[in-house]
């Protein structure tokens, strides 16, 4: 077996779109509430706009901030949209659910702002490994952008994809 060794899928035409590329830089914050409600579960007004109004909210610049409480309190809507207008001037995004959630949310703006227009009648590969928390609604979400322009869709890597939609 002599011969230079040829990567065949750097010279295939063959895509691969990794999300992780996409994944914005920035601190993401779990913030919970139940330390501003009485006993955890129980908003009251006059002392919950007053823990809003004395909180630092520079500490939250460019960082994506994630909103919700852990406790089994009924919290009223104005709650959340109180602390996310104290939080627009700083925060990237804020958001109401989990840190998966805000994820989520983080990536639908990316794919849907995503130029595809490469990937057009092309073999694509959607990378599945990652470090970074990359959402597997992102993957779902991306698959569903991809499909009417690819030729065909895979999972994975190039050496052991996963097939998930070839156009006839």
């Amino acid at each position: 077996m002599e011969g230079e060794i040829v990567n065949r899928v750097a010279n295939s035409k063959l895509k691969v779109i990794d999300l992780e590329d996409y994944y914005p830089e920035g601190k993401r914050v779990l913030f919970d509430i139940k330390d501003w409600l009485m006993e955890g579960l129980v908003l009251r007004e006059k002392e919950f706009r007053a823990s809003v109004a004395e909180h630092d909210w520079s500490q939250y610049h460019d960082c994506y901030v994630a909103l919700y409480c852990s406790t089994d309190a009924i919290v009223p809507d104005w709650a959340y949209m109180l602390i996310s207008l104290q939080l627009q001037n700083y925060s990237k995004l804020t958001v109401i659910g989990s840190l998966e959630h805000l994820e989520s949310i983080i990536y639908t703006s990316i794919i849907s702002d995503l130029d595809i227009s490469d990937y057009k009648d092309m073999p694509v590969i959607i990378k599945g490994c990652s470090y970074k928390p990359v959402p597997a609604n992102a993957l779902v979400l991306l698959s569903q952008r991809l499909k009417p322009v690819a030729k065909s869709i895979m999972f994975g890597e190039a050496c052991s994809s996963v097939p998930l939609f070839k156009r006839k």
